[in-house]
């Protein structure tokens, strides 16, 4: 089919699901809740639904500032509310005067419970402090059976969806060349690596492109990934200007701050 040439191979299953939600809200004229979605599944479903008279996405994930959303596809005659979206806050009260909690010791947290990390939307952590989103339909399971993170105590209290922390997402960009487009050469341009560091990296699944582990240091990445590497923080290719008389690609990149 025509419409898989436009995305890469390993994201062909997920367009099928996409085409399957879109042909039941059409045949059934109901409308249908995903879990949520990272930016780029996000991107998929709205290209592939947006041009659609007969279902319209709506996407929402707690807060106008998260990257993680619930996608609502319906009939073009109904309108989601807020609440239509099944989300929940959760604030972490934990004794920080003591211990310190990371964003990756409470993802670790939620995952050990056996749910799909598709039920959680952001984390949001911020001197101290700790919130998170979750699907409504496993919010209670998630409050009885989180009581502790890491090796603290702990104690999920909800919160209106209005009072989550704002986190201001900031980048820090400059125009590179890299010798390739290949994932390793363009890691080890934006976190300074050495070319043989940015492979093993790759190579011991520590790297997400879009949000997804991508172990092959020979995958060519793209204008609009998002790419992060474990201690070392996440970058974005914002540009490709193409290659120079050189025979190397001008790219504008990203750090995240």
């Amino acid at each position: 089919m025509e419409l898989y040439q436009h995305f890469r191979k390993e994201e062909h299953p997920f367009i099928d699901q996409v085409l399957e939600w879109k042909e039941m809200v059409s045949r059934q004229y109901a409308p249908k809740l995903t879990d949520f979605l990272d930016p780029r599944e996000q991107q998929i479903v709205q290209s592939i639904t947006g041009g659609d008279g007969d279902v319209r996405v709506f996407f929402f994930g707690g807060a106008p500032f998260v990257e993680r959303k619930r996608a609502f596809l319906a009939p073009p005659y109904i309108d989601p509310e807020e609440e239509d979206y099944g989300i929940v806050l959760f604030a972490v009260r934990y004794p920080a005067k003591f211990v310190s909690l990371e964003h990756r010791d409470v993802l670790g947290a939620l995952m050990s419970l056996g749910l799909r990390r598709g039920k959680f939307g952001d984390i949001l952590v911020r001197d101290g402090e700790i919130q998170f989103f979750v699907a409504a339909e496993v919010a209670d399971y998630v409050r009885l059976h989180v009581e502790t993170i890491g090796k603290a105590p702990v104690a999920l209290e909800p919160l209106p969806l209005s009072a989550a922390m704002p986190l201001a997402e900031t980048w820090e960009e400059g125009t590179v060349t890299v010798s390739s487009l290949r994932l390793d050469a363009v890691l080890a341009q934006a976190f300074r690596l050495a070319r043989e560091k940015a492979r093993a990296l790759v190579e011991s699944g520590l790297v997400k492109v879009n949000w997804k582990v991508v172990d092959k240091p020979d995958f060519l990445c793209g204008p609009g990934d998002v790419l992060s590497a474990r201690g070392f923080g996440r970058c974005k290719l914002f540009s490709v200007e193409g290659p120079t008389k050189k025979e190397r690609w001008l790219v504008q990149i990203g750090r995240q701050k």
